[in-house]
C-alpha cells in the first residue's frame, strides 16, 4: 500500500498531456510544496490522502484517477473521514443480496459478528505481549471476555464484551506512554469528536486512514457498506467498515506506539483550536502517515503465500463475500497469527547493561560496539540488533548456564 498525502493550502490536481500532475499545498513558508507527475498506467499509488484546507481538483483529473483505480478520501481536521471517492464497484447483485439474507438470519449474524471480535481480540492480546517484552507494567487476562464471547446470545452481549476486552487494553497502554502526552482515556463513541491529547488525536486519524481502506476493500468485493453484522443499521454509518476495522485496529495502534517509542511527534506537529480540540499540522499528519504505511506494508503468511496486510485486508473482504455466497464454508479473520517480536526486550536491556567490556572483548566484538548498545538499553527509544550479535549473545548465556549447572 501506497498513500500519499496532500496537506496545507493550494493543493492541485490536473491532468496534462495524459499526465497527471499534483502540487502539494503549502504549510511552511520555508518548505517549497512538493510536485508529483504520474503517467498513464504508471501510478504506484493506491490511495490519495487529503487533509489540506484549500485547493483545485480538475475534473479531468478525477476521470484519470478512477480509470486508474486510486482511492481520494478527504478528512477534516478532526480526524474525521468526511468523504471518499472509490473506483468503480464490481457489479456483485448476488453477494449484496446474500449479504441481506444473512443479516436477516439472526443465527449466522450472530456467528460472524463473534469473528470480528474473536480476531480483536487475539490481535489484542498479541499487541499487549509485545509490549509486555519491554514493559513489565503491562499485564492483561480476557479469559473470562473469551467465555463469555463463546456464550453471547446477541449484539448487544458481545458489544458489552468488546467494550471491556477495550478498556483492558487502554488502561495498559495509558501504562507505557510517557507522562508528558497525558493519555488517560480512549472514549470511543462512534465517530471521533475532536481530541484533548495528542494520542487520541493520532489515534482518530490514523482511525480514520483504516476506515477509507476497508470501504477500499468492501467495495471492491461488491459489498454494501451499509450492512453490517455488528455494528448495527444508523444514518451515516458505514456499518461494515466500522466491522472490519475491529481485526485490524491493531495496525494504527502499533504505528502510533512506534512514533511515541521513537519520539517522532513533537509538541509543533499538533495545533490546539479555539474549542480546545488538539489537531495534527500537516508536518505531524505526514510522520503519522509514513509509520501508518510501514504497518500496512508489513508481511505475513497466510494459506501458504506471502501477504501485506493491507492485501490481506482486501483477501479477507473478498472471502466474508464468498462465505455469505456459499462459496466458502470457512470464515475465519483471527489468522493469521499476529506474531511481534522485538529486539529491545527488558531482558535484553538488562544482558547489555550488566556484561562487562573484558567479556565482550572475548567475544570478539569491539568497545565501540558494545559502548554504542549500552548507549541504546539505557534509552527509552527501540533499537535493533544484529543477528550475529543476537548470536553471540545466546551463546555467552547458554556458556554462564553450563558454568552455574
Amino acid at each position: 500500500m501506497k498513500l500519499l498525502l496532500l496537506n496545507g493550502h493550494g493543493i492541485d490536481m490536473r491532468v496534462d498531456g495524459a499526465k497527471l500532475k499534483v502540487k502539494d499545498g503549502r504549510y511552511q513558508d520555508d518548505i517549497e510544496p512538493e510536485k508529483y507527475l504520474f503517467s498513464p498506467k504508471r501510478i504506484d499509488v493506491n490511495s490519495i490522502i487529503i487533509y489540506g484546507r484549500s485547493g483545485d481538483i480538475s475534473i479531468e483529473a478525477i476521470r484519470w484517477l478512477i480509470k486508474h483505480n486510486v482511492q481520494v478520501s478527504i478528512l477534516d481536521w478532526n480526524g474525521k473521514l468526511l468523504t471518499t471517492m472509490l473506483p468503480p464497484e464490481g457489479v456483485q447483485v448476488k453477494t449484496k443480496f446474500a449479504q441481506y439474507s444473512s443479516y436477516n438470519d439472526k443465527d449466522l449474524k450472530l456467528e460472524i459478528a463473534k469473528k470480528f471480535i474473536d480476531a480483536k481480540i487475539q490481535r489484542t492480546k498479541s499487541v499487549l505481549e509485545y509490549l509486555k517484552s519491554r514493559y513489565s507494567l503491562v499485564q492483561y487476562d480476557f479469559s473470562k471476555e473469551e467465555e463469555r464471547l463463546d456464550l453471547a446470545v446477541n449484539n448487544q452481549e458481545i458489544m458489552l464484551i468488546e467494550a471491556q476486552v477495550a478498556g483492558k487494553y487502554w488502561k495498559n497502554l495509558i501504562k507505557i506512554f510517557p507522562d508528558k502526552y497525558e493519555f488517560k482515556t480512549r472514549k470511543w463513541t462512534g465517530r471521533p469528536m475532536g481530541a484533548g491529547d495528542q494520542i487520541n488525536c493520532m489515534l482518530n486519524y490514523g482511525y480514520a486512514i483504516l476506515e477509507a481502506e476497508c470501504l477500499r476493500a468492501i467495495n471492491a468485493a461488491g459489498l454494501d457498506v451499509h450492512i453490517g453484522f455488528l455494528h448495527e443499521m444508523n444514518i451515516g454509518k458505514n456499518s461494515l467498515a466500522y466491522d472490519l476495522q475491529e481485526p485490524f485496529r491493531f495496525l494504527i495502534d502499533l504505528a502510533i506506539i512506534s512514533a511515541i517509542e521513537k519520539g517522532l511527534m513533537d509538541k509543533r506537529d499538533f495545533i490546539r483550536t479555539e474549542n480546545y480540540n488538539l489537531r495534527l499540522r500537516p508536518s505531524g499528519a505526514k510522520k503519522l502517515i509514513a509509520e501508518i504505511m510501514t504497518q500496512f506494508n508489513k508481511k505475513v503468511q497466510y494459506r501458504n503465500m506471502e501477504y501485506t496486510w493491507s492485501y490481506l485486508l482486501m483477501t479477507q473482504t473478498r472471502e466474508l463475500a464468498h462465505y455469505l455466497i456459499g462459496k466458502t464454508g470457512k470464515l475465519d479473520f483471527s489468522q493469521p497469527f499476529l506474531e511481534l517480536d522485538r529486539d529491545d526486550t527488558q531482558e535484553i536491556r538488562e544482558k547489555i547493561k550488566n556484561i562487562s567490556y573484558y567479556r565482550w572483548k572475548k567475544m570478539g566484538f569491539s568497545k565501540g560496539t558494545l559502548h554504542h548498545m549500552k548507549k541504546n538499553a539505557n534509552s527509552d527509544k527501540p533499537f535493533k540488533i544484529y543477528k550475529e550479535v543476537q548470536k553471540r549473545l545466546e551463546e555467552q548465556e547458554n556458556l554462564e548456564i553450563k558454568k552455574r549447572d
